[in-house]
């Protein structure tokens, strides 16, 4: 008799990093899949139904909901999402159920006694990173998160942290959506760096978070232990993704650099999470990543398949157009 498939469990499983974890893995064909949604009845619920995945509700911050739903699973992929709270509460609540729904799902986790591969979904420490000038909530819960995982031995073993670069379907959100200034009859892009600073894009997280956790289940020698996998498809500078999107738009555009203080009162509350990230990027560079030995796509053997910024960014033009 042949061996039973390893199930898979997949946090968030109709969200952008969990659902291209599910499609990933349906298509190798070789995994049993376990989605976990608060809503089996919705239609992107029913439609990875459909396809063979067993959806199942779950409540992140209640403990033995997850316990319960990671029963039996030999890989999970665990996820959370912060920007949900803090538009409606602050960043402040937003990390508090942020760490409480990390840390239980890390302690689900440590309890599923069949579990091989536990991957978390995390960022750096944005605030230990610059010595506390620049704290980014969304980062730095995730970091804390890590924190506990590493306290506990065992879990820690069977971890791989990941971190997701900067997601091209970023530039639909306000902040990053250059404006027409019809004075000029250009677009502007007012960010609080200059065009200079860095990227580290992992381009369309909707296919590639799906790329490397497949890469990183299927080489547990290289990924297991702790290890940090960094998902990137390139670096480049925030100048350049502006580029990008005046050719693809065909629109002339203008980057203009302004304050954080001028940002944040554009763009109340979210300005200065955002912007705080964006000064910890163009202070710390490369190091705004941490200093942790981490690993990347060659490593992974990753390659053709990645769906690189400016060809997601068509993706997303054109479906803001339709």
């Amino acid at each position: 008799m042949g061996l039973s498939p390893k199930l898979v469990v997949v946090v968030g499983a109709t969200g952008g990093q969990g659902g291209s974890v599910i499609k990933r893995l349906l298509a190798d064909g070789i995994y049993q899949l376990r989605g976990i949604t608060r809503n089996p009845q919705s239609k992107s619920s029913q439609e990875l139904t459909v396809k063979g995945v067993e959806m199942v509700t779950a409540d992140i911050n209640d403990l033995e909901s997850i316990v319960a739903t990671f029963k039996g699973a030999n890989i999970i992929f665990a996820v959370t999402n912060y920007f949900e709270a803090f538009a409606t509460s602050g960043p402040e609540i937003a990390g508090q159920v942020e760490y409480i729904q990390g840390v239980n799902l890390a302690k689900a986790a440590s309890a599923t006694t069949t579990l091989e591969h536990f991957i978390w979904s995390t960022l750096p420490d944005r605030n230990t990173i610059s010595k506390g000038k620049f704290p980014v909530p969304h980062c730095d819960t995730k970091a804390q998160v890590d924190v506990f995982i590493k306290n506990d031995k065992a879990l820690l073993a069977k971890t791989t942290f990941l971190w997701p670069a900067f997601f091209a379907e970023t530039m639909s959100y306000p902040m990053f959506v250059p404006n027409l200034l019809q004075s000029s009859g250009k677009h502007i892009w007012m960010q609080p760096v200059p065009a200079s600073t860095i990227a580290f894009t992992i381009g369309d997280h909707k296919i590639n978070v799906g790329h490397f956790v497949h890469a990183i289940v299927k080489r547990p020698n290289l990924t297991l232990n702790g290890q940090y996998v960094f998902a990137t498809t390139e670096t480049t500078t925030l100048g350049k993704l502006l580029e990008y999107w005046s050719e693809i738009t065909g629109k002339e555009a203008e980057y203009v650099q302004i304050s954080l203080d001028e940002y944040n009162r554009l763009w109340p509350q979210w300005g200065l999470e955002v912007g705080q990230d964006l000064k910890c990027w163009a202070e710390f560079g490369a190091e705004t990543w941490g200093s942790e030995n981490w690993i990347g796509k060659e490593e992974l053997g990753l390659g053709q398949e990645l769906v690189g910024f400016r060809e997601a960014l068509v993706t997303l033009v054109e479906r803001s157009h339709n």
